[in-house]
């Protein structure tokens, strides 16, 4: 899978934003090139910005995001293809 951005740390896969803990927060670092990528781009997550779990369903799956003063919900998939790294 290519991203559209690199990390730069030299670990291909780094972390996702499936990595954070509930509280914890990443800066986007990259962005898968499908249309995907695309998709969670026009939802804001994009290169840069600041992301937050707020907290997980009772099963793990979906997890709920704030960023840009919204709440977001992805599936782990989904969030396993945005790279962050931890702010």
């Amino acid at each position: 899978m290519g991203y559209s951005e690199d990390s730069g740390t030299g670990n291909e896969r780094g972390m996702t934003l499936a990595d954070l803990r509930p509280g914890q927060k990443g800066q986007v670092l990259r962005l898968p090139d499908e249309a995907i990528g695309n998709s969670l781009a026009a939802l804001g997550l994009v290169r840069g910005a600041v992301v937050a779990l707020g907290r997980k369903a009772p099963l793990g799956d979906p997890r709920i995001y704030s960023l840009l003063g919204y709440q977001l919900s992805l599936r782990e998939a989904e969030a396993r293809l945005v790279g962050i790294e931890i702010c």
